[in-house]
């Protein structure tokens, strides 16, 4: 099982990490004016590929092994 943890104070909401998962389980959302990405699937299903967390120039993601 693989945690994905989104920063949502580094992300800027760019789609990068979005794209390139490679089982959509990230999605852009927006609260209170900010959008950002969240980690919307299921932990269990994560392939742990590190697409999302290599794509973000602004080191948002991290992706641990639980």
């Amino acid at each position: 099982m693989f945690i994905v943890e989104i920063d949502i104070e580094k992300c800027e909401a760019c789609g990068d990490c979005v794209e390139n998962c490679p089982e959509q389980m990230i999605a852009m959302v927006e609260e209170d004016g900010k959008k950002y990405a969240m980690f919307t699937g299921d932990p269990d299903v994560c392939s742990g590929c590190l697409s999302c967390e290599a794509s973000c120039e602004k080191d948002a993601v991290t992706v641990t092994e639980y």
